[in-house]
């Protein structure tokens, strides 16, 4: 057992204290009516003589930030889900009793206060108390008010301290709540209907990660947390639901970081009868309306750049960025050795997994033109090899119809003209295989399953991959994923 603060000695006296009275120290329902901002709202435009000849009530509750104690009479201020209050009380309008009770009060304490509305001399909207209500006693201090939880790691291990403290970080989970609705609104006005997939899985699929392995108890078998969502809404548009997505949480047995979190939100979305470029469409028109309708703007100061989200999005292959930036046409017919030749000299290093001109291209890519794709830009055209559940392009079989949306030098999205071949989709699986063989452990399982749905026929389709945190984080302006993420994984304290 640690040992308690002395505060926290006197906080537990008062416990006892509040029980004497015939009070529970830990509460019960409060039935409120009002909150801060709606008040402070009405009422801040009202002057300070008007309120003589009103008779407005509130009943708020919400908890203790602030206490000036004068003798009889104290201000003290309320801090709901809305913002904060301030509360005149005095022993002549609640009575010998009531007030000390209040006088056990403590910063941290939550209550509830019936009274009229007031406005002090100095124009500050306040709540006259007629009844006060102890409902739940802080056992440990809150931070100190100026400096609250400084230590970034003990602000997210300690998320509640730290939502009570900053209201900053309350403001940006709340947009990210709004995010996420307005995502779900834009979808569904879109013709799309929600559904929800399993995250226990036999089969390492849909995505190029590590995964984190469970065990079945009852059935006695090891099992995968998804890393990905794509394989069972592709069997949904098999069944003929021709317009899907979904918003869970995918996990991914790697490292931590300002842009990375084991576990995440992940929205997937499949449309029959679309291609590429109605997944362009549908992207763009997303992030213009969670920018005009939820946030309220186009630009974005993010990461040390400003990124502007209206007018139409730039669309450039990957081989052509590559040759804008190195002077390399990897369009042209090459050899593996003629790619590993010009790899070497650029400085590349290639695993032997990577043996393909495909991946040597991706390497480049990585290397010399992914930290500069500063405004939203669609990058389309990956290689065969990197892309094993994308369909071929018609034009070119060295290529696959895909794209990825940077913004500010990150990832945003993952786009297909979805592979429906089932005899194509079969031979990329035994490539993964021998990838596999060869120590790619990223590389997917053969899903025999899907394998059988698309005998069965599936629509010629779109589908698009979203990572919700990042997009939550461009949105807030925000630089760590840990930033709009309530819980982040954190390593246990000792």
């Amino acid at each position: 057992m640690r040992e308690l603060s002395e505060q926290e000695l006197v906080r537990r006296d008062k416990v006892k204290s509040i029980r004497e009275m015939g009070i529970d120290p830990f509460g019960h329902r409060f039935d409120r009516n009002d909150f801060a901002l709606s008040l402070k709202e009405k009422y801040q435009d009202i002057d300070h003589d008007a309120f003589e000849n009103m008779n407005d009530t509130a009943r708020v509750a919400g908890r203790i930030m602030f206490i000036r104690r004068m003798g009889k009479a104290s201000f003290f201020t309320i801090k709901d889900k809305t913002g904060s209050i301030q509360i005149y009380i005095s022993i002549n309008d609640v009575g010998e009793e009531t007030y000390r009770l209040f006088k056990t009060a403590d910063i941290g304490d939550i209550v509830g206060v019936y009274g009229k509305m007031m406005k002090t001399k100095t124009g500050e909207v306040t709540i006259k108390c007629l009844e006060y209500t102890h409902l739940v006693k802080a056992l440990r201090p809150l931070p100190e008010k100026f400096h609250g939880l400084t230590d970034k790691e003990e602000r997210y291990r300690r998320r509640y301290v730290d939502l009570i403290m900053n209201d900053d970080v309350r403001s940006t989970m709340i947009l990210r709540s709004k995010i996420i609705r307005s995502i779900q609104n834009y979808m569904d006005n879109q013709g799309f209907i929600e559904v929800e997939t399993p995250v226990l899985t036999t089969l390492l699929t849909g995505a190029a990660a590590k995964p984190f392995i469970t065990h079945h108890h009852a059935q006695n078998l090891d099992m995968y947390l998804r890393i990905a969502l794509e394989l069972p809404l592709k069997r949904l548009l098999v069944g003929g639901l021709e317009a899907v997505y979904e918003i869970g949480r995918v996990f991914r047995n790697e490292g931590m970081d300002l842009k990375h979190n084991p576990e995440f939100t992940l929205m997937e979305a499949y449309l029959a009868y679309s291609d590429l470029d109605g997944m362009m469409d549908l992207t763009e028109g997303m992030f213009q309306t969670i920018a005009r309708d939820v946030v309220g703007k186009m630009d974005y100061e993010w990461c040390g750049h400003l990124i502007h989200l209206d007018g139409s999005w730039k669309r450039i292959s990957m081989v052509d960025a590559i040759l804008e930036k190195t002077g390399i046409d990897f369009s042209r017919e090459m050899t593996v050795q003629e790619a590993l030749d010009l790899a070497k000299d650029n400085g590349i290093d290639v695993l032997e997994h990577e043996h393909t001109v495909g991946h040597i291209i991706n390497l480049f890519f990585e290397k010399f033109v992914e930290e500069d794709l500063i405004q939203p830009t669609f990058l389309y055209g990956h290689p065969v090899e990197i892309s094993p559940l994308t369909k071929k392009n018609p034009k070119d079989p060295r290529f696959v119809d895909r794209f990825e949306l940077f913004i500010g030098g990150k990832e945003f999205a993952n786009a297909y003209t979805e592979l429906n071949d089932p005899i194509d989709q079969l031979d990329r699986f035994e490539v993964q295989i021998a990838e596999k063989d060869l120590g790619n452990d990223e590389a997917n399982d053969i899903d025999m399953d899907f394998i059988e749905a698309l005998e069965y026929g599936m629509p010629p389709a779109g589908g698009i991959g979203y990572g919700i945190d990042r997009l939550c984080m461009l949105f807030t302006e925000s630089e760590s994923i840990r930033d709009v993420i309530l819980f982040p994984t954190m390593k246990p304290l000792d």
